[in-house]
């Protein structure tokens, strides 16, 4: 889960931009174009006040699956999870925050070594470059800390909107909106926006879902991504929701497998 969506950073398409094949995209968009002319700011508040409180049941441990000790772990663990799975990532971090305990001890690895130590994450060579950059930063021009803000964050290497929303909202109680691939296929599957632009997305949820609820609420459109809206084959007929979800998309999407079946 742990890439940025601005242009710094090389992992752009682990964060979602890339999931949707254009002719696919363009009809979902202009479905959710449909559904939100028919609603309100109000009705899509009660609808995303519907979705949050099922979801809330369903997923009473929502949580980052990452394994972290403090906000510097945090930060690289949500950098190597960029295309790999926090599973994988929490099986490499115990040995790799042993040998590099601190931001500097990170600013001042061997890259070649760190690559190493990081290689089974997939694309270790920008992860340890992204890794070693953001840590030199850290300790020039925050003293050793990761900073506790959007505006610090965001301008480190291999650091975005997304990755400074997990940091802010589980390692400072900062809350806010993580739109990973997971929150952009489930938010627009829903109809809670029209946008396919991480950032428009999270400036939607973010109208729609309260404050305090923003860092939990994304927990949990993330553990339902894993589990049961799936990509490619989302289990509608078990999900909770289905009563009060639209399945923008869905249903094109199996009109599509059946066709290709045919043929």
């Amino acid at each position: 889960m742990g890439t940025s969506y601005i242009s710094n950073n090389p992992f752009a398409c682990a964060s979602g931009l890339c999931y949707h094949k254009p002719d696919a995209q363009e009809g979902m968009l202009a479905e959710l174009a449909s559904v939100h002319t028919m609603k309100d700011n109000k009705s899509l508040k009660q609808s995303a006040a519907r979705l949050h409180r099922g979801l809330a049941k369903l997923y009473l441990d929502a949580h980052c699956e990452l394994d972290y000790a403090d906000p510097l772990q945090l930060l690289v663990a949500t950098i190597l999870s960029a295309q790999c799975t926090d599973t994988r990532v929490n099986l490499v971090t115990p040995a790799l925050f042993a040998r590099y305990p601190d931001a500097q001890a990170f600013a001042d690895a061997d890259l070649g070594e760190l690559e190493n130590a990081i290689q089974s994450t997939g694309f270790f060579r920008n992860k340890a470059k992204n890794i070693k950059a953001c840590c030199r930063i850290i300790v020039e021009k925050h003293g050793g800390q990761v900073p506790g803000t959007m505006e610090e964050l965001v301008p480190l290497p291999g650091i975005g909107r997304k990755t400074a929303n997990v940091i802010l909202g589980n390692a400072f109680g900062v809350p806010g909106i993580t739109v990973d691939t997971h929150m952009m296929r489930l938010s627009q599957r829903m109809g809670l926006t029209k946008e396919d632009d991480p950032e428009k997305i999270e400036r939607d949820l973010m109208e729609l879902v309260p404050k305090k609820d923003w860092t939990l609420f994304s927990h949990r459109m993330i553990f339902h991504g894993r589990r049961v809206c799936f990509a490619r084959k989302p289990d509608c007929e078990g999900c909770v929701l289905a009563k009060d979800c639209p399945r923008i998309g869905v249903e094109k999407m199996k009109g599509r497998k059946g066709e290709g079946a045919k043929g």
